[in-house]
Order: C-alpha cells, then sequence, then structure tokens
C-alpha cells in the first residue's frame, strides 16, 4: 500500500490512501481510525486530539505542545501497516424506511423522466441495492452512501434548493444520502425517511457510521406518519429497524 502524508496546518497532518471511493480504501481508513481510538483509549498517543476519516483520507488533529507529526507519524507507522490488507466489511447493516414521491420526494417523477423509466422502476433499483456509509460530513449525521446503480446516475441540480426536508432521500451522481437537517441542496429527492439520523440524546449521537451498510424499504405515507410523530415524541427505533451485525 502506497500512502501520502499531507501537510494540514502547524497541528494536523492528513493519511491519503488513494484518489478514488473505493471500498478497499474505505476499509484502510476505517482500519487505521480504530485502531488509534484503541491505542488512545489505552493512554497512548499523548496529544492526539481528533481524527476525521473521509472516503479515501484520515486526518489526524494534534496539540503541537505536547507531540509533534514525527513522532506521531512514526508511531502511526506499525498501525498503518496492519491495516494494509484490511477487506471491506464490518459496521452495521440497517434497513432503513423511505415514503417515496409525492410531497416526500418531488424530484422522482422528474428524475425517472430524465432516465428513461417510469418511477416504480426508479423506486426498486433504489431499494435493491445494498448501500455503503462511505463517509459522514456536509452537516452532523450526513451520510455519503455508495453506489448507486449506473442506471440511477444523474448529476446534480443546476439549481440547488434554499431548503430541503429533514430526512430527504436523495440521489447524485455515484451517490445516495439522507439530510438529517433542513438545509440547503442540490441532489435529487426521491423521498423522505422518519427515522432521526442525529440526536444528541444518544450515544453516539449519530445513526449511521463510515463502514455501515444500508438497504432503503418502502413504506406509505401512513407509515411514515407513524414513524415520524413516535420518532417526534422521542420513542426509541422500533425493533424491525434496529441494525444487525455484518460478517
Amino acid at each position: 500500500m502506497t500512502v501520502r502524508l499531507l501537510d494540514a496546518g502547524d497541528a494536523a497532518f492528513t493519511i491519503e490512501f488513494g484518489d478514488a471511493i473505493d471500498p478497499l480504501l474505505l476499509a484502510q481508513v476505517n482500519a487505521l481510525d480504530a485502531a488509534i481510538a484503541q491505542r488512545r483509549a489505552a493512554g497512548e498517543l499523548a496529544g492526539v486530539i481528533e481524527t476525521v476519516p473521509t472516503f479515501r483520507s484520515l486526518t489526524v488533529l494534534y496539540d503541537p505542545l505536547l507531540t509533534g507529526r514525527a513522532s506521531l507519524q512514526a508511531a502511526l507507522a506499525p498501525l498503518l501497516a496492519a491495516g494494509a490488507a484490511k477487506a471491506p466489511g464490518g459496521g452495521r447493516r440497517w434497513r432503513l424506511p423511505v415514503c417515496y414521491g409525492g410531497d416526500h420526494g418531488a424530484d422522482l417523477d422528474a428524475c425517472a423522466a430524465a432516465l428513461g423509466m417510469d418511477r416504480e422502476t426508479l423506486i426498486g433499483l433504489h431499494e435493491a441495492s445494498e448501500y455503503r456509509v462511505y463517509m459522514m460530513g456536509f452537516m452532523p449525521g450526513f451520510p455519503f452512501m455508495g453506489d448507486l446503480p449506473e442506471a440511477l446516475r444523474l448529476p446534480r441540480r443546476s439549481e440547488p434548493r434554499l431548503r430541503v426536508p429533514a430526512g430527504s432521500v436523495a440521489m447524485a451522481t455515484a451517490l445516495t444520502a439522507i439530510y438529517p437537517w433542513e438545509s440547503p441542496g442540490g441532489w435529487h429527492l426521491l423521498g423522505r425517511c422518519p427515522l432521526r439520523l442525529f440526536d444528541a440524546r444518544r450515544s453516539p449521537p449519530a445513526l449511521l457510521a463510515p463502514g455501515d451498510r444500508v438497504r432503503f424499504v418502502a413504506v406509505s405515507a401512513t407509515e411514515y406518519d407513524c414513524l415520524d410523530a413516535a420518532q417526534r415524541a422521542g420513542d426509541d427505533l422500533p425493533a424491525e429497524w434496529l441494525p444487525e451485525a455484518t460478517p
């Protein structure tokens, strides 16, 4: 494995594993992130403040009064070597409910027309795939998930919306995602998920994590409303939507 070490200011550096969105790169990023967390929990790697994983890299933030880049890179070298052969896997497997189309998915019909298919075919293709959570970003709890089937790939909207409703399930290029909060956004809206992607009362607060796998399950508007009301009331996730560990 060839990695690049990149400067990120005077108190951080980035370990870059490659230049593509690839499950193997994700596995290597997650393996190093987990190994660093284990070392920190054991009282080692003094001075490390935080790690930030992405599709293909891991940024390490540290206190320059307690440690330095050279000493940290030397300490991380064996961890990098140990994670070099990691295969994709781990995480949890989720089934997430989605109410597709109508008021919940404003772009569903337009996307189907642009792709030369009917809405039922689009929904079926979106449901049929298992998506890997590559990284969290943009806002708290926002999962970037791939890989979208080739038949569903569209560029981002030419005119982003100023307000995308919280819970919106969207797609753009080779990715699909769920907006945890109302926000601006330029992805195509297919439906809406009633589960809370981020809740500060939970530990951890983000529902999904890098390495998790997700399948979407179509639900009716009535089912959506019931789940949404329960989540707003602070109820726990129903058992049927709880995740299971992946091999």
